[in-house]
């Protein structure tokens, strides 16, 4: 009952993360990769010690390729990133990079079209705006039977509530990443944010599911009391479950690849909130709204 009695606390903390992560979001912005905007994305590695990127920019400037990010990546290598090379663009730029017998090999290549990238961009929101009206949806039909005392279309909305409070705060830190690291937001990200979304419902669900049962079986006197009883019956097995899959998530995050550590990060971020949220705060939000309820009925505020 802890954490119903105190709900208003945690609530307020969820609203004071989600507010914090559009704060980052609207400051630092978010690095939309060439899978979205379209361009090349070449990964340049030095057998010999690694020049300056102002070296590197040198290099390529005479090519009239225009505006070329570059990054360091590792030891000994950089993420060249430009607006969409030919193939012949791309041999000049490897040959650049090679004269005077600077010794480079290039790691990969990436190139995507500005079309391509504007489609992948509408086909990520489409996706993620299908996954949220499915899980109200589903909600919606799964607790058909629950009408009472709060409906079973609010049991959705709620969820809808605590996914974006789970997905908001892992794309705040990526906002830091993106300022400060250079990450991008690419189709890695769009599949992390999914994820989030199918595991943060699943863990909603698992508490909302305890609350239907325990008020089909009325087994305690008060709505109030019935969730409060409820979480406690669930919230150690889905503390145990979450905390697994975060030591794995933070061991790649940590001694993965580069190619999936932001996508580690995120997920890890995104596990954790979703824990939280299923916990101290769609639960906490069913009974606030219950109460509101209650307060209208009799006339106070």
């Amino acid at each position: 009952m802890f954490i119903v009695t105190h709900k208003n606390i945690f609530i307020t903390i969820s609203v004071t993360l989600v507010l914090v992560s559009v704060l980052l979001v609207s400051v630092f912005g978010l690095n939309l990769g060439i899978d979205f905007l379209g361009g090349s994305r070449m990964e340049i590695s030095y057998t010999v010690e690694r020049p300056e990127v102002s070296v590197v920019q040198s290099a390529i400037d005479p090519i009239g390729i225009g505006e070329a990010l570059i990054q360091p990546s590792g030891t000994d290598s950089f993420f060249i990133k430009t607006r969409y090379l030919s193939e012949a663009e791309r041999v000049a730029v490897v040959s650049a990079l090679s004269a005077n017998d600077t010794q480079v090999a290039e790691k990969s290549f990436t190139s995507i079209g500005p079309s391509v990238g504007s489609e992948l961009r509408k086909k990520a929101i489409m996706s993620m705006l299908f996954v949220i009206l499915a899980i109200i949806t589903f909600i919606a039909f799964s607790f058909r039977s629950v009408s009472r005392p709060v409906s079973s279309w609010k049991y959705g909305l709620i969820a809808v509530v605590t996914l974006l409070h789970d997905i908001a705060i892992p794309i705040g830190i990526f906002s830091l990443l993106s300022y400060f690291n250079g990450a991008e937001v690419d189709t890695l990200f769009v599949v992390a944010i999914l994820t989030v979304l199918g595991v943060s419902i699943s863990d909603t669900i698992v508490v909302f599911d305890r609350i239907r049962e325990n008020l089909k079986n009325q087994a305690f006197p008060t709505f109030r009391e019935t969730v409060g009883r409820s979480l406690s019956q669930v919230y150690q097995r889905s503390i145990s479950t979450s905390l697994t899959v975060i030591i794995v998530l933070l061991s790649l995050s940590f001694f993965g690849p580069e190619s999936t550590k932001n996508f580690a990060l995120m997920l890890t971020a995104g596990m954790i909130s979703g824990t939280y949220s299923s916990i101290f705060l769609a639960s906490p939000l069913l009974v606030w709204v219950e109460e509101r309820q209650n307060r209208k009925k009799s006339g106070t505020n």
